[in-house]
């Protein structure tokens, strides 16, 4: 899943548009990727190694291009928690697509902004009109079509990805929490070095010895997720976030391919419903951001 961002926007919408669309187009390869390593080695073991070669490559990057005064972390606690919330999500996430086709599990995943929505009167003291309230509800009805509880297509792993959308909405408030308060790509970079830490930590009791082509595809796993990462923090350094967020949703036509072609999984008719109705959510929510606006 993408991630937000709290870089200033330059006046370049077309080039941010185009960024954005192609972050958020190959984050699927990604999952695909850990779907497939998830049938060999643990959920924990495919996210420490999404979070390893992330961190290496994203510390590559900053070292190049900034100098160290600029890798100092600020408000230390809130990077903590906001990294300790997304990566719950990923691990809620990965371990919803080891059982889940990508749709289904990214569908429940994109639940996020309606919890940040839903909690943001109370953590952050925002008004939510009736207009948010009604794409809450909207989004809500979403997730049972797609979850179908008490249906005999319902799969347990669904309560991970539901999981992985809290986790994420809860990562978006403490996001614009630190909003200003540095680089969105340096805010990135910690959030790397706090997943693989912790991950490290725990990783042991899970640990099955990849061989080469495990590494391989270990490697070529993470360096998507920081290409994608790094395109979609450029993309917020050309265009305002409320154009580029309708655009994220693009994410799902990809994890619908992939899915389709790798792996056999097509969306059915309810759960093509339940995507619509949570994706249509998330833009009432996005275009009432965007324009102040709670009718």
């Amino acid at each position: 899943m993408s991630t937000d961002s709290t870089g200033k926007a330059a006046a370049r919408p077309l080039l941010g548009v185009t960024l954005m669309a192609l972050g958020v187009g190959i984050l699927p390869v990604m999952d695909g990727l850990a779907k497939h390593l998830s049938a060999e080695y643990h959920v924990v073991q495919v996210t420490w190694a999404r979070y390893l070669f992330h961190f290496v490559l994203l510390a590559a990057l900053l070292l190049w291009r900034l100098p160290l005064r600029e890798l100092i972390p600020r408000r230390l606690g809130l990077q903590i928690l906001r990294s300790a919330f997304l990566l719950s999500t990923t691990l809620c996430y990965f371990g919803a697509i080891a059982f889940l086709p990508l749709a289904n599990a990214l569908a429940l995943a994109f639940i996020g902004p309606l919890v940040s929505t839903a909690l943001a009167p109370w953590l952050l003291g925002e008004h939510a009109g009736p207009r948010r309230w009604f794409a809450v509800v909207v989004g809500f009805a979403g997730t049972l079509v797609v979850i179908r509880p008490g249906w005999a297509a319902f799969e347990w792993a669904s309560l991970l990805g539901v999981a992985a959308g809290v986790s994420y909405g809860l990562y978006q408030l403490t996001t614009r929490r630190l909003s200003g308060s540095g680089r969105a790509s340096v805010t990135l970079f910690y959030t790397s070095v706090f997943g693989f830490t912790v991950l490290s930590l725990a990783v042991a009791p899970f640990w099955t010895t990849p061989n080469l082509t495990g590494w391989g595809l270990m490697l070529i796993m993470g360096s998507v997720g920081a290409l994608a990462h790094f395109l979609i923090i450029s993309a917020f350094e050309h265009a305002p976030a409320p154009l580029l967020s309708p655009v994220s949703y693009m994410e799902m036509i990809s994890a619908v391919a992939v899915g389709w072609l790798v792996f056999g999984d097509f969306p059915d008719a309810f759960t093509w419903t339940g995507i619509a109705l949570i994706v249509v959510s998330g833009l009432l929510v996005v275009t009432g951001r965007a324009t102040k606006s709670d009718l």
